[in-house]
């Protein structure tokens, strides 16, 4: 009769730890999501601001075209990606177009110094930082839920319901070049 109990007691402390390990990845999969959609949110303001910067720009650089539909079609495509890969590719060849939209503005210097250009180049700038904030933070989540996932006994729980590793939301090659630059400091 000690047997049985000793079997329930094992069977009862082995359920409970599936269930322990099972909330925990499922807590864990719904941060990631949370995650990815902070920079969704973030990906959202940053494409509602483009358009008015491309306009302001316009007014003022009328000649300026190519890069004009640069812009707009990058943002197209950022629109149009779905996958945190294919995102991260669309988000870095926006962000490359909108430099060249910079690099326009600064040869109209009275476009430097309306309120209206200057106010969304703020507001740009802002966006882009929280962006990289929300980009840290899912990539954390993903870290720790691929880990999760990775390690004994979890691994063994995971495989059972199906819990797949994540992507991270990278860099591409030419902003790791970039951002592994040393900062050039001149007075």
């Amino acid at each position: 009769m000690a047997i049985i109990y000793i079997a329930i007691g094992v069977f009862i402390v082995l359920a409970l730890g599936v269930v322990i390990i099972y909330n925990r990845l499922v807590g864990m999969r719904n941060r990631k999501d949370e995650a990815w959609s902070d920079i969704d949110v973030q990906l959202k303001r940053r494409y509602d601001l483009i358009p008015n910067l491309v306009n302001t720009v316009k007014g003022y650089a009328k000649h300026e075209r190519e890069t004009f539909e640069r812009v707009t079609e990058m943002r197209t495509k950022a629109l149009q990606a779905s996958g945190v890969q294919e995102q991260g590719m669309a988000e870095n060849m926006l962000t490359d177009a909108l430099k060249s939209i910079f690099a326009v503005a600064e040869n109209y210097p009275q476009l430097q110094a309306s309120q209206n250009f200057v106010e969304l180049q703020k507001e740009l700038s802002d966006t882009e930082n929280k962006i990289q904030a929300a980009r840290r933070f899912f990539n954390s989540t993903v870290q720790d839920l691929n880990t999760a996932i990775q390690v004994f006994p979890q691994n063994m729980i995971a495989g059972m319901f199906r819990f797949t590793e994540s992507e991270f939301f990278e860099l591409d090659e030419s902003e790791k070049k970039e951002a592994e630059k040393p900062v050039d400091v001149k007075f």
